[in-house]
């Protein structure tokens, strides 16, 4: 698979996610494993306005390439700006939002919104890409509803406005992230088009990343929610598509060292009170599965610093290690 600079074969990557995918997140999923990582969504009109929250979402680390800059709008004189901002920090690419189903986005013309306006569609992907150098790629999904599916003619419409890659949701938008995903259509993309497609949708296990590989003939997969919970889920696909074996899960232990070194960097970029507070919606993720981690996550979640989370959840992995429950759920 081939996108600018990036030549990567069969690569996993992780999606763009909003509240999810910042930079501390992103660096534990590089690590382990993840090819490719984006930033949340950029919104156009904000980046033009040189709101701040919305260009320390752009902020990204030279560990983390290849990295992309996601951005979202429904106009084109903004979303040309923003391609021109984004592109001067010097990404390895830039993916235009063509897929968000929520009302605030997809309502506004935006996002997945797109997907009712071709022609907007159009003129916005063609402008971005002729304003910038470096490699536009799209996110979408199949089309806005199970009666308006025209993934193959966006996919050649896309291909000749000059985008590099192209990743599809394969649920519509009226779906949101209900029902099963529909791969069917990939390899009609495939067949239609040259450029590189990425499946998406509900690919959560290891299972998955292999069987949507090998079943639809895409050339990587993009992995969304199933990477909240599970981060590692890049080296245990990469793993069993090697081996065709599962990887041990990873430890109690190895759950807890993560989330605090994830915790730690979240710190380290937004202050210790921000990055804690914003950290919270982790805490479920890495705490799922062992006994009495609701009464633990419920404690955590009063904490605003970092040491008494540490010296808690220490404590509890101790107790859980050596099988003495009675003081877990004792604050």
């Amino acid at each position: 698979m081939n996108i600018g600079t990036i030549d990567i074969e069969k690569p996993i990557a992780l999606a763009p996610m909003e509240d999810v995918t910042d930079l501390p997140f992103r660096l534990v999923c590089k690590r382990l494993g993840a090819d490719l990582v984006y930033t949340e969504f950029v919104n156009s009109e904000g980046l033009i306005r040189d709101s701040a929250k919305t260009k320390e979402k752009m902020k990204f680390l030279e560990e983390e390439r290849p990295f992309g800059i996601q951005i979202y709008g429904a106009e084109e004189a903004s979303m040309e700006q923003a391609a021109a901002i984004a592109e001067s920090l010097s990404p390895d690419l830039i993916d235009i939002n063509c897929g968000c189903w929520v009302k605030d986005v997809a309502l506004r013309g935006a996002g997945a919104g797109l997907l009712k306006d071709m022609p907007r569609m159009e003129r916005i992907v063609r402008s971005v890409v002729q304003n910038v150098s470096v490699p536009v790629t799209v996110k979408t999904r199949l089309g806005w509803d199970p009666e308006s599916i025209r993934i193959v003619e966006v996919a050649k419409m896309l291909q000749d406005c000059g985008v590099k890659g192209l990743t599809i949701h394969c649920r519509t938008r009226s779906q949101g992230h209900k029902g099963d995903p529909d791969f069917s259509h990939i390899q009609a993309v495939k067949s239609a088009v040259s450029i590189p497609i990425f499946a998406n949708g509900s690919i959560d296990t290891p299972e998955k990343v292999e069987q949507v590989l090998r079943e639809t003939g895409c050339d990587g997969v993009m992995v969304g929610r199933g990477a909240i919970d599970n981060p590692w889920i890049f080296a245990q696909a990469k793993h069993f598509i090697g081996t065709g074996e599962l990887m041990p899960e990873p430890t109690m232990r190895e759950r807890i060292e993560t989330m605090l070194q994830h915790l730690r960097s979240s710190i380290t970029l937004k202050g210790e009170r921000k990055g804690v507070i914003e950290f919270r919606k982790h805490y479920s993720g890495y705490l799922r599965g062992y006994p009495h981690s609701a009464k633990v996550r419920s404690e955590l979640m009063s904490f605003v610093v970092f040491n008494p989370i540490a010296e808690r959840t220490i404590r509890y992995l101790e107790a859980v290690e050596s099988g003495d429950l009675t003081e877990i759920p004792a604050a």
